[in-house]
């Protein structure tokens, strides 16, 4: 399974998840809240990133469900 990162992101009817590179969307939410979580359960299966961009398409959250080092490295 390729490691993937997802974006939340706004859309004229609400709100999506969508793969990093993909045109297409994933799935589609009438909510912000519904789209994180189905973003973060892909994610998490991927052992990927979930990027929260805000009302105006800006990066608003960045959440990491890949291998981080704990405590990082430097």
């Amino acid at each position: 399974m390729s490691r993937k990162n997802q974006h939340v992101v706004r859309t004229d009817s609400g709100w999506a998840v969508r793969g990093e590179g993909n045109s297409r969307r994933t799935s589609e939410h009438a909510t912000q809240s519904q789209a994180i979580e189905a973003g973060r359960e892909i994610a998490r299966n991927q052992r990927a990133e979930l990027f929260i961009h805000d009302r105006d398409n800006k990066f608003r959250e960045r959440n990491s469900y890949g291998k981080d080092p704990y405590p990082p490295k430097g």
